[in-house]
């Protein structure tokens, strides 16, 4: 992962409703939850509700399938893993680390 992505994912991660929707859909699962059921769970108004899942979504962090009339939400934990990998990339290469952090 490179920098620049890393940055735009915790940009967005940033913004506490933003945080708040990703880790609610997290909570749920692999298989999403309903954007309905987002917006009622978060009391977040749907025009902003939808602004802060389509930052998300630039990012890679969920993606939308719709189901008949439902849209779900999925989280990507593979974009997830990605990002927390990249934080933990260079973990205790100055030596100086404690190796309970390995």
């Amino acid at each position: 992962m490179e920098h620049e992505d890393a940055a735009k994912r915790l940009a967005e991660l940033g913004n506490v409703t933003r945080l708040a929707i990703f880790r609610y859909l997290v909570t749920v699962g692999p298989e999403g939850a309903p954007v309905g059921e987002v917006q009622k769970a978060l009391n977040i108004p749907g025009s902003t509700l939808s602004h802060h899942i389509a930052r998300l979504i630039g990012v890679g962090l969920i993606r939308q399938i719709r189901d008949s009339r439902t849209l779900y939400c999925i989280p990507q934990y593979e974009a997830l893993n990605e990002l927390i990998e990249f934080l933990m990339s260079e973990c205790c290469t100055q030596s100086r680390c404690n190796s309970a952090t390995k």
